[in-house]
């Protein structure tokens, strides 16, 4: 431990271990296995590289992210690590340099996808190296329940038994109790050491907004919260997501789509171009993200809703990963939920997949219905507690108003009985609203009690209790994708007035935005701020000469501190978080002319 300190302080920068840090390396160092299950941001790669550079050999990590490798290694590089990188896109001659090298000792770190680890020659290769530990990032991705399944995952159990004496880390920012239990099982990993650190992101603000004209409300967000920054848009569809990025760009943001409909030439130009450039938004499917190690995204927002809180949480923990304000908000609406349910009901999975399917769906609904505070309940479903309320989301800064909902549920329950249980949304509603059309004449439905009964309502506020009394399971939606809605078992003690429900108001869209001001995502005083913006251009300008994105050269977090310390020497840069002495071997003379620069000038 003595060494990781060393390795700690002087490569990388810091003075201390953080959360479990300490604890999972020194079991590492020790030869034995471990779970570690830390959210984004929360140092899991130095888990597994501080023990890979102490111990003899190559640390080998088993990523299914072959876009990220390139960024992963050259930050590597800039702290002076040796290490690369065996995926698809090196040619035969570039492979056989690197192995080269792992034969010889020559590499810290080697990454490689699960494919490619799988090959049998790429076994036989490692078979004949010496190997520090494997560690198996992404471990969430071998549950068949989860949002990232992977089948190869599944077969990486064959590392323990080829490689029995090789210690194994599986790593993951959001497995709940039964991912977890698969993990281990199908890791073969009973014996491991778990280590679960808070999975909560205090720095990230997570609101949930309901309604129609999602481009809109997503548009008022950007100008409110996000004029200038970098983020990510997650839409569920291609074709949502084209929309959206021209959409955005009409009005002024440089927006990029990215999905697996473009080719992988124009997805590694929209990539690069988000990790190197500022003020980038990527419009994506879900295709985009996983692992993503840019530190400054400064907002992460969802067009559609996610399939399960597991989703919602690995996207969202996109945001903020340098540990600076970030926002998350996620626009849903009727659609969203009637979607995701046909989605999985009409599907040709085994019933029981289905099953935990729609489970996971129902909780994901359950956090965007609720009126608590939105990260006691993501906590929660990860088996932590949060004794008090955050005071950081969208219900605890202006909590939603709860009405008595229970005789409007019951005049829309018993619209769709009393229309035979074979209509959708739009139609009922203009039943309730005592719209008279042909349709609704010569089904005789004008006749019955239930017409016109909601005529004082809008039909956003009918559209919103539907969404909601699907969401709470009283309605199901059927099965072959026409939108009918039909009662379910639940729904009779309301019908027969034996319970009270109980639901939030959708909130206007300006409401909230009026009672808080927008957050600087990193603090800097006036008189530090020139210096700041000095070095932000000296960083750029390195970060270019050498074709890597700015952060891989200084965290904001670390520019920050120097332009608040002003250092007056090379040596007192070490004081700085994130500079080690390779960085200040490579950068310290440039930075601190910065500094003496902007002295001499005041």
């Amino acid at each position: 431990m003595k060494r990781a300190v060393e390795i700690l302080r002087n490569i990388f920068g810091y003075n201390e271990f953080r959360h479990n840090q300490a604890d999972i390396i020194q079991t590492l160092l020790d030869g034995n296995d471990v779970l570690a299950l830390m959210p984004t941001g929360g140092g899991k790669s130095l888990c597994y590289q501080i023990p890979a550079i102490c111990r003899y050999g190559t640390g080998i990590i088993i990523s299914p992210l072959i876009a990220l490798m390139q960024d992963q290694v050259d930050a590597l590089k800039q702290l002076g690590i040796s290490s690369a990188f065996i995926n698809s896109t090196l040619d035969r001659d570039s492979q056989r340099e690197i192995e080269r090298a792992l034969l010889d000792g020559e590499l810290d770190l080697l990454y490689i996808a699960p494919e490619r680890l799988l090959n049998e020659y790429t076994l036989n290769l490692l078979g004949r190296c010496h190997i520090a530990l494997f560690a198996i990032d992404e471990a969430h991705c071998v549950s068949q329940w989860g949002h990232d399944f992977r089948p190869e995952y599944q077969r990486l159990s064959i590392l323990h038994e080829r490689f029995c004496d090789v210690p194994r880390i599986a790593l993951t920012a959001t497995a709940d109790v039964a991912t977890r239990s698969e993990i281990k099982s199908q890791l073969d990993l009973h014996h491991a050491s778990t280590y679960i650190s808070s999975f909560d992101r205090k720095n990230i603000r997570y609101q949930i907004d309901e309604g129609q004209n999602g481009l809109h409300r997503l548009w008022r967000f950007l100008q409110q919260e996000h004029p200038h920054d970098s983020g990510i848009v997650y839409c569920l569809s291609r074709k949502k997501v084209e929309k959206t990025a021209e959409w955005l760009t009409a009005k002024g943001r440089i927006a990029l789509p990215y999905h697996a409909g473009l080719s992988n030439s124009t997805r590694q130009q929209h990539h690069n171009r988000f990790l190197r450039d500022e003020e980038v938004i990527i419009v994506a499917t879900i295709a985009f993200g996983m692992g993503i190690d840019k530190p400054d995204v400064r907002f992460v927002a969802h067009l559609s809703l996610p399939k399960s809180i597991e989703a919602y949480y690995q996207e969202t923990g996109r945001a903020g990963r340098d540990g600076l304000p970030a926002n998350t908000w996620m626009n849903y609406g009727l659609q969203d939920v009637i979607m995701l349910r046909q989605m999985v009901t009409s599907s040709e999975a085994a019933e029981n997949y289905k099953r935990v399917s729609i489970h996971k769906l129902e909780v994901m609904l359950g956090l965007c219905e609720s009126g608590q505070c939105r990260r006691q309940t993501l906590l929660a479903y990860f088996g932590e507690v949060l004794n008090e309320p955050c005071g950081n989301c969208d219900n605890c800064l202006s909590p939603p108003e709860l009405w008595n909902a229970s005789e409007a549920a019951r005049m829309a329950l018993s619209c769709v009985y009393r229309c035979g249980q074979k209509f959708g949304v739009n139609y009922l509603i203009k039943v309730l609203r005592g719209k008279h059309d042909d349709r609704i004449q010569h089904n005789g439905h004008d006749q019955q009690s239930t017409f016109g009964i909601g005529a004082k309502d809008r039909v956003s506020q009918w559209r919103t209790l539907f969404r909601q009394l699907i969401a709470l399971g009283y309605l199901e939606v059927d099965h072959e994708g026409f939108g009918v809605l039909r009662l379910t078992e639940k729904c009779r003690p309301l019908l027969r007035n034996e319970s009270i429900l109980e639901l939030r108001r959708q909130r206007e869209p300006d409401k909230d935005s009026k009672k808080r001001e927008r957050r600087l995502p990193i603090e800097v005083l006036d008189e530090d701020r020139q210096l700041y913006n000095d070095l932000r251009a000296l960083r750029k300008q390195l970060a270019e000469i050498q074709g890597v994105p700015p952060y891989v050269i200084f965290h904001d977090t670390t520019l920050a501190a120097i332009s608040q310390l002003r250092p007056g020497n090379v040596d007192s840069l070490l004081e700085v978080p994130g500079i080690g002495q390779h960085k200040l071997d490579h950068y310290g003379e440039k930075v601190i002319e910065v500094v003496r620069a902007h002295i001499m000038s005041l």
